[in-house]
């Protein structure tokens, strides 16, 4: 089944061997979207490597971003440093994200399932979400929004409006969901019962994020082992006792309104004050504006630079063409993705690129979980399964 069938969820391939309707061995078959991002990263400079990572799982952008501007920061030593209106619109970004991510899971699966209403909402709501994030990044998807020491630009007045038009309606089109879908005598015994993976399975297998949150642990690293600000926020960690399909259904619903909580508080404290670290030394690049032709420097700091301080564009050239320099060490840091715990594994060699950037991969490490899923269950079952795990395989084959 796959690597091109629609329900495999980007190009994963599974060999299934059936007796009648009957699963009887389950094998994943990955590597079909091998997009070599780790690879890259070190031929980049520590600053362009957000370019690349962003594009891992591309459902999650600003996820695989945070984690590794993350990681280059604890290697510089600069985390204390990082401002606070960055911090909150990191969160901001990312919370927002989180949603447009469920969102992207709930309309595919519903598809999948036969609820094709589902598809056209789901779609409709993220893409209201996508439109925020261009009026902020100038991008819809892999924004390459965050960087070592801030975000590339400050959120504008026009797309706070749009969010406080989110916050007004997004809870009342989820309460629509519920209705659409809860009641329905397919979808429950479509995801009811099926696909059943235990607190027990869960740990021997490493899976993290919502399915296990669905086996009844509620584990998740904003609470857990907070960064970024996150302690300072209030709010709960769904988590369902049924460690099936349908658990997964439900925690993902409840997270969707709990991320709404956490955006109304980050747009609540943000405060005016710089976006991007004062050391001149990593802030890159510098000072930014969209003008009319999209993203770029703003025309008044390119006139200083090239106009009256020989200095400033000596020091412009240097960290743009070379980039900074990153003290020799190696860090591990995890962050709580829509898919699970997110890690970067970030290694420096002291000079102006990575030696290594390895990602734990949260969809690559549930995709374990297939065969446990399905063996012994029917084939129909496999597409459930499949999905109620929400894999990328942009983040799986990275």
């Amino acid at each position: 089944m796959g690597p091109q069938h629609p329900s495999t969820h980007g190009v994963l391939r599974l060999v299934l061997e059936l007796e009648g309707e009957t699963v009887t061995e389950a094998r994943t078959v990955i590597g079909y979207l091998h997009t070599g991002i780790e690879k890259n990263l070190e031929f980049r400079n520590w600053t362009q490597g957000t370019t690349f990572v962003t594009r891992m799982d591309y459902l999650a952008p600003i996820f695989n971003e945070t984690g590794y501007c993350m990681a280059v920061e604890k290697l510089l030593g600069i985390e204390d440093q990082i401002t606070d209106r960055a911090r909150t619109i990191r969160i901001l970004m990312m919370e927002l994200n989180r949603i447009a991510s469920h969102l992207v899971w709930l309309a595919t699966t519903g598809m999948e399932l036969g609820a094709l209403s589902m598809m056209i909402y789901g779609f409709r709501e993220r893409e209201y979400i996508l439109d925020i994030f261009e009026m902020i990044t100038g991008l819809r998807m892999n924004m390459a929004y965050v960087r070592p020491g801030g975000v590339s630009q400050d959120v504008t007045e026009e797309a706070l409006v749009k969010i406080r038009e989110l916050l007004g309606w997004m809870p009342d089109r989820i309460d629509m969901y519920e209705d659409l879908l809860s009641g329905n005598t397919i979808w429950r015994e479509r995801t009811q019962g099926v696909a059943v993976l235990d607190v027990t399975g869960c740990l021997a297998l490493g899976i993290t994020g919502p399915v296990l949150r669905s086996a009844g642990l509620g584990w998740d690293i904003r609470k857990q082992q907070p960064y970024g600000g996150y302690e300072t926020y209030d709010f709960e960690v769904p988590t369902e006792s049924t460690a099936d399909a349908w658990g997964r259904y439900q925690v993902r619903l409840n997270e969707m309104r709990q991320s709404l909580r956490i955006v109304q508080q980050a747009m609540d404290r943000l405060e005016p004050g710089p976006i991007m670290i004062a050391d001149k030394k990593i802030a890159w690049p510098a000072q930014l504006a969209v003008g009319g032709d999209g993203l770029g420097n703003s025309l008044e700091y390119v006139a200083k630079i090239m106009g009256q301080s020989m200095e400033a564009l000596i020091h412009h050239f240097k960290l743009v063409t070379e980039g900074f320099r990153v003290p020799p060490g190696q860090v591990y840091v995890p962050i709580e993705a829509p898919r699970g715990e997110l890690g970067v594994h970030a290694i420096s060699d002291g000079g102006t690129r990575p030696f290594r950037v390895h990602y734990r991969e949260p969809s690559f490490v549930n995709l374990q979980a297939i065969p446990a899923m399905a063996e012994g269950g029917l084939l129909a079952d496999v597409i459930v399964g499949g999905a109620s795990l929400d894999p990328v395989m942009g983040g799986c084959d990275r």
